[in-house]
């Protein structure tokens, strides 16, 4: 590495290098997805995965689950937005 790399370049290289990026994107993404979807949604969210760039969620309600499927392009378009770049290309409700 040179001595004029970015502190920032070199710290996402480490991570990337033992693996941590992924886990640290998964944290990222849950917390943008709370904020992003409001309260009521996220206070019925069950569970959060990401698994090959999708972004999986159960939730209990089957009301909102509809109408999350009515969005969900949009969310994601927002959602990685405000990530700052592009980790998920599709919503898989459960």
């Amino acid at each position: 590495m040179s001595k004029k790399t970015p502190l920032r370049k070199t710290i996402d290289q480490l991570l990337r290098a033992y693996g941590y990026q992924d886990q640290l994107d998964e944290i990222e993404i849950i917390k943008v997805y709370e904020d992003l979807v409001g309260q009521m949604f996220a206070n019925h969210t069950q569970k959060i995965a990401v698994k090959n760039r999708k972004l999986f969620v159960k939730l209990d309600s089957a009301s909102l689950k509809q109408e999350l499927n009515y969005v969900k392009e949009g969310v994601v378009e927002r959602l990685n937005k405000n990530l700052g770049r592009n980790l998920i290309d599709k919503i898989v409700l459960r």
